[in-house]
């Protein structure tokens, strides 16, 4: 699923101004893989992005587009998202926000709530370290997984 045009468009003009300020060069290969994860909701990760910028630029390399995602959170354009049985996926939506995520195939979406952004947290969180941001995962089972599961039966297992 596609970012609509202006948000996407507000997206690259922020990466464009936050590497003119930090003295970052703004190369071809840094712009198509920022736009990549500016302009879809479902969280890449670092070979997915290799994959669809590829098709546009056929000479970058996985090196290159790992290097750049890295580049990208040090300078704070965008966000990541692991957990122990996946790999490292990355977000450009820097609006607090949460995540659904499916257990089954690994669906992510952002979704909104403010409830969540003005939770308070326990006195025993501050005492661990100096809290930055929080943010929600919510992890269940998809709508298609569900459905699918409803056609196999309730109980198959998944992998």
């Amino acid at each position: 699923m596609k970012i609509k045009k202006k948000e996407v468009e507000q997206r690259m003009k922020y990466f464009e101004t936050v590497c003119h300020d930090k003295g970052i060069k703004l190369t071809h290969q840094r712009m198509e893989i920022f736009r990549e994860i500016a302009q879809t909701e479902d969280h890449p990760d670092a070979d997915r992005v290799f994959q669809r910028v590829r098709g546009r630029i056929p000479t970058v390399s996985l090196d290159t587009v790992y290097r750049t995602l890295w580049l990208l959170k040090d300078l704070g354009l965008v966000v990541t998202l692991s957990s122990s049985r996946e790999r490292t996926r990355f977000d450009a939506n820097l609006q607090t926000h949460h995540h659904f995520v499916c257990e089954q195939c690994g669906f992510t979406r952002d979704f909104f709530s403010d409830d969540l952004d003005t939770i308070r947290l326990p006195d025993s969180v501050g005492s661990l370290g100096e809290i930055k941001a929080t943010h929600v995962e919510v992890r269940g089972i998809c709508r298609k997984c569900a459905e699918n599961r409803k056609h196999i039966g309730p109980n198959a297992l998944y992998p």
